[in-house]
């Protein structure tokens, strides 16, 4: 028992304090959460404009065509794997670049529009066709309806579901490596081939872990509030 002590204590000494080898941690999670944030902005972003098209589509045939291109976007995004879809954007649109990190985020930020895209839509159709009505009784254009009735309910209702979108999608990071990229994964990748031990990589499953468990406690905490918003 005590020689395993001994082993675990000596894995974290060699992976985080020799060569001050946490520095590379904290420079590999600063770079995954980095990636994370960015990617699930460009994701809401895509994933709203796709929605809306998609919505606005029912009962605007002028938008079919831009619809259809929406639909095409979400099948190969949802058809095919995010690591594919990474490889592809590195060697044959960033080419020229070194640091996957912009390719990355670009990528991640396609792959989540998709999924996004379907959580807004969800989140704007189950509103009542009443509130359109009314919106429209009042002078208000389609576009402002959407704007000033529909979407501020819909996001309410999705906020939640978004926060688990980024917490798959921090997940999702760890492949990163694969485009040069060094986020937590392949920093400790790189630290296990030095040093010869396993214990850079179950650092990295607690880190992620945390993580995780740090954002699921603050998701359920808005799911209160709204909860409790919606009683009053």
């Amino acid at each position: 028992m005590n020689a395993f002590i001994a082993h675990i204590v000596r894995g974290i000494e060699i992976s985080l304090i020799e060569d001050n080898r946490w520095q590379q941690f904290v420079e590999g999670l600063g770079r995954t959460i980095l990636i994370a944030i960015c990617a699930t902005l460009i994701g809401i972003l895509i994933g709203l404009i796709i929605a809306v098209i998609k919505v606005s589509a029912v009962s605007n045939r002028g938008l079919r065509p831009l619809a259809a291109v929406c639909d095409l976007y979400l099948t190969v995004i949802r058809g095919t794997p995010v690591v594919v879809q990474l490889l592809i954007l590195y060697t044959a649109v960033f080419v020229s670049m070194t640091d996957g990190t912009i390719c990355a985020i670009v990528g991640f930020g396609l792959n989540s529009g998709a999924y996004v895209a379907e959580i807004i839509r969800s989140g704007i159709t189950s509103i009542p066709k009443g509130q359109v009505e009314a919106g429209r009784s009042l002078g208000l254009t389609h576009w402002m309806t959407m704007r000033l009735i529909i979407l501020p309910q819909a996001i309410k209702n999705i906020l939640p579901a978004l926060f688990n979108e980024f917490i798959t999608l921090l997940k999702e990071t760890s492949v990163a490596g694969m485009i040069a990229v060094r986020e937590l994964t392949k920093v400790s990748d790189g630290i296990k081939g030095r040093t010869f031990s396993s214990a850079p990589l179950f650092i990295t499953a607690l880190i992620y872990l945390v993580l995780v468990i740090g954002m699921t406690q603050v998701q359920k905490m808005l799911e209160r509030r709204l909860a409790k918003g919606d009683r009053r």
